[in-house]
């Protein structure tokens, strides 16, 4: 089994940017223990802080993968074009998000990709990843 995860904006700076809300771990050392936590499953990691960048990577992925666990960050509340993408994927995505964020501002409770994605994880830390693994293992 191959799955891809994919991080937006910012999403670099885990570790750094503010650890009372992502936590203190980067992704880098959270994704060496999803690795060795699945080590039947090919895990493939791509962030990047540049909408089309995130949109060419689930395209060049989407057709041979057999799932996207997809953080699109700041993208899930304002990007039409992260939905139209997903519509046109093989694969099913999973949306992620390390907090929750409907106990945040009030313009993250709505997301424009919530409607195209198998599912969405949010509020479990990094766990949520895990948790997005699990749900495609399960579906597989």
């Amino acid at each position: 089994m191959k799955i891809q995860i994919i991080n937006g904006p910012n999403l670099n700076m885990l570790g750094v940017r503010e650890p009372g809300i992502y936590g203190s771990s980067s992704f880098d050392t959270y994704l060496m223990k999803l690795r060795d936590m699945y080590p039947d499953v090919e895990i493939e990691y791509y962030q990047s802080n540049i909408e089309g960048e995130l949109i060419d990577r689930m395209q060049k992925t989407g057709f041979d993968s057999d799932g996207i666990v997809l953080n699109a960050g700041a993208y899930t509340h304002t990007s039409i074009a992260l939905q139209d993408c997903i519509r046109s994927l093989k694969c099913p995505v999973v949306e992620v998000h390390i907090s929750n964020v409907h106990k945040r501002e009030g313009f993250r409770h709505h997301s424009f990709i919530s409607c195209v994605c198998r599912g969405v994880i949010c509020g479990f830390g990094l766990d949520s990843y895990r948790l997005a693994i699990e749900s495609l293992l399960v579906a597989e």
